[in-house]
Parts: structure tokens; sequence; C-alpha cells
């Protein structure tokens, strides 16, 4: 299913009362990531303008590296359990990371791959990306992670796509602390919200 080309300005009138849970994810590890911070702008965002969208944050810095040894008849370690039951029980993921290397980051990797381990929690839900990189603004690792989606059965939304360059590069996207303080860009991370919620009802058939 494609997701729609122009994002609208606001949920349609039809999914005004239909409520859905967003797993945020971010790739970085730090505490004073810019990816950190676009979630907790998209919480504020979506907590005070987007009705029926609940996002929650989803740590993954306590994930084991992926080994199948720590697979014991069907079942997985407590921490990898938990974040896979997060994952389930979402309808959608939001997903902000940086860009390392030309590709997706080590933490959010291992995150999809216990993930996508039997049976793959990840599989018919939408989902969104928005990262914060240097130059590129983490185009690269997006479509990485894209890639990996196909296998997964992941449905991404195609537009409005969102890259933050040099987010701490004068004038300054983010502050010291990976908050956004930016409202252009804020602006701009919620129309990706308001896609992502339109296009996980769709997907649903709620609308």
């Amino acid at each position: 299913m494609e997701a729609p080309a122009t994002p609208p300005s606001n949920p349609p009138a039809a999914a005004a009362a239909q409520s859905i849970k967003v797993a945020a994810i971010c790739g970085s590890l730090r505490k004073g990531s810019c990816n950190r911070g676009l979630i907790r702008a998209a919480i504020e965002i979506s907590n005070n303008s987007i009705n029926g969208m609940i996002i929650e944050y989803i740590d993954i810095s306590s994930l084991p590296f992926l080994n199948t040894d720590l697979e014991i008849d069907g079942t997985y370690p407590p921490e990898v359990e938990a974040f896979r039951e997060k994952i389930r029980q979402s309808d959608s993921i939001l997903f902000a990371s940086p860009e390392y290397n030309y590709s997706v980051s080590g933490p959010l990797k291992n995150a999809i791959d216990w993930g996508s381990r039997p049976p793959n929690v990840w599989a018919d839900k939408a989902a969104a990306l928005v990262t914060a990189a240097g130059d590129s603004g983490g185009t690269r690792q997006q479509y990485h992670i894209r890639q990996i989606g196909v296998f997964l059965d992941l449905h991404f939304i195609n537009k409005p796509e969102f890259f933050l360059h040099r987010p701490l590069a004068p004038p300054q996207k983010c502050d010291k602390d990976g908050n956004l303080i930016d409202d252009e860009i804020r602006e701009k991370l919620k129309e990706v919200l308001l896609s992502l919620y339109s296009f996980t009802l769709r997907l649903k058939g709620k609308i």
C-alpha cells in the first residue's frame, strides 16, 4: 500500500476519533543526541496537537547483542521479550537515528534484528523515518533502513521526507542537550507525524 503523496494538514475528520500507538526508537544511545530530541519533540507535538496519536519512546540501550544462543525453547532474554512486546503492541513505528559510516547505527540494527526473530514483530506496521546527522542529514542510512524494511514487511510513508542537516552547526537546530529548538523544523516534524497517523489508519482499514 502506498503512503499519501502529500501529508494532510490535519487528521481526516473520519480519523479524528481513532487512536494509534506509535513506538519511537532512537538509533543513538547518547543522552544529548539530537535524534533523541526529535523523539521528545514528536511526543510533545502529538500530545498537544494530534488527537489520537500516542507516542512512546522505547529504550534499546539494554538489548544484548543478537546471539541466537540466547534463544531458549522459543523464548528470548527478558530485555528482548519486553522490547518485542512493545513493538508487537504498537500500531506503527517512528525511527529517529544518526548515520554511521553511510549506514544504519549499530544499536538500531541490533534492535531491528531482535524484532525480526520469529515471529517477526515488525510485520504489517506503518513506519516513518527522521534523521539528524552531518552534511547528508542521514539520507544514506534512511534508504538502507527502507531496504531492510522490505524483508521486515514494514510499510514506510514516502512523503514527507525528513533530513536534519548539521543540527548543531550555526544556526543551531538543537541545543547542547539535544532538544529541538527550531520552530520551522518542528513544523516539518509535525507533517511527518500527520502523514504517519493517516497512513497507519489507512493500513489498518480504519479510514
